[in-house]
């Protein structure tokens, strides 16, 4: 794997990606924004593409890979269906989508994307702000390069590896990565 491919922190509570898509823009816009094309690699939910605008995504993330390992028993918990609530904060298509990210009883994290045309690929770009704490930085990033390695992959015509075992590999790595400097 490439080193250029993991999250970078880039604030004590953000992280950012980088990947180098196949295009056009419009089409990689729509594995974003439209349901059925989200769900093949993060979880579909109808969206409005309008600031304000709430909605929902529903997660079954052993069902985005033919491999359906199951998690260890740490992550057992999350490997049933599960559904998240966010807002649109921005939306500029097909160049900007921002929504909040979780909630609860804390105030909720944002991701922005961003893409830009760089000759016949598109440049996705993740950021992940307003995360609470490094627990949650390695959690969000160990899922995120899982995810975005997903869409790569079904961008690329690929079959994705597994979900669980490369998503608890990943965390462990981001584990070391980003917690290992503050000791």
């Amino acid at each position: 794997m490439d080193d250029a491919d993991y999250g970078r922190p880039i604030a004590e509570e953000s992280i950012r990606f980088e990947r180098l898509l196949p295009g056009p823009i419009e089409r990689v816009w729509a594995y974003l924004t439209e349901s059925d094309k989200r769900g093949q690699w993060l979880a579909p939910g109808a969206m409005e593409t309008r600031a304000g605008s709430a909605f929902a995504l529903h997660f079954h993330n052993s069902q985005l890979t033919l491999d359906k390992t199951p998690p260890t028993e740490r992550f057992r918990q999350y490997d049933g269906s599960f559904t998240t609530h966010h807002q649109v904060l921005r939306c500029e298509p097909p160049h900007v989508l921002a929504w909040t990210w979780g909630g609860g009883n804390e105030a909720p994290s944002e991701v922005t994307f961003e893409l830009s045309e760089a000759g016949d690929q598109v440049r996705l770009v993740v950021t992940h702000r307003r995360l609470a704490d490094d627990d949650t930085m390695v959690n969000v990033a160990g899922g995120w390069h899982t995810h975005l390695a997903i869409l790569a992959d079904v961008l690329q015509g690929h079959s994705p590896a597994p979900f669980w075992p490369t998503f608890e590999r990943l965390e462990e790595e981001y584990r070391c990565r980003i917690m290992s400097p503050h000791k």
